[in-house]
């Protein structure tokens, strides 16, 4: 069974507002992140971080990183965009966004990779599909934006720290594993 990984970037104090925080990621955790690519062999995105990325990333040609992640399917769960409006090899799961998922995990493959922490994770949680949580946290204070697991409702969720690295720069990189009550 293939696994359902959210990755996100975090400040120290909790907030996910990738703007900020990817100038900082530096050559070294753009090389880490091309290495990570090669667990993964599809995407999910919920619909604010699928219409925040796809017109800018799929325009990006020549970068190692881009030219994988353009290549690569994705899937989007909305239940406000239609077919037609899918690009950058988007499809998009209709229905019950968590049964949809439990067949994506259930399908041969690569594990799935979500950039982002948001809306959808109210339904991935509610359901347990979420096996693991990579987060890249950065030595930087932002004190305003959407913070971590805002509005996802954690309650009886336990993190079980699965490993860390430190980067030369400062950001950690830890995952951690779901333990759903």
């Amino acid at each position: 069974m293939r696994k359902l990984i959210e990755s996100s970037f975090v400040s120290l104090d909790g907030i996910v507002t990738a703007e900020k925080l990817a100038p900082h990621w530096g050559p070294e955790g753009r090389a880490w992140a091309l290495a990570e690519l090669d667990k993964f062999d599809a995407f999910l995105f919920g619909r604010v971080t699928y219409e925040t990325f796809a017109p800018r990333w799929s325009a990006v040609q020549g970068d190692p990183y881009m030219d994988r992640i353009n290549q690569m399917p994705k899937y989007v769960a909305s239940s406000t965009l239609r077919d037609d409006q899918m690009t950058w090899r988007a499809t998009l799961l209709k229905g019950d966004v968590a049964a949809e998922v439990a067949k994506l995990k259930q399908q041969p493959g690569k594990d799935l990779i979500k950039y982002g922490t948001g809306n959808l994770d109210r339904a991935l949680v509610a359901h347990q599909l979420i096996d693991e949580f990579h987060f890249a946290i950065f030595p930087l204070v932002l004190r305003e934006g959407r913070r971590l697991f805002e509005d996802c409702h954690l309650d009886g969720v336990t993190l079980k720290l699965k490993n860390t690295t430190t980067m030369s720069n400062g950001i950690v990189r830890v995952t951690y594993v779901p333990s759903y009550r």
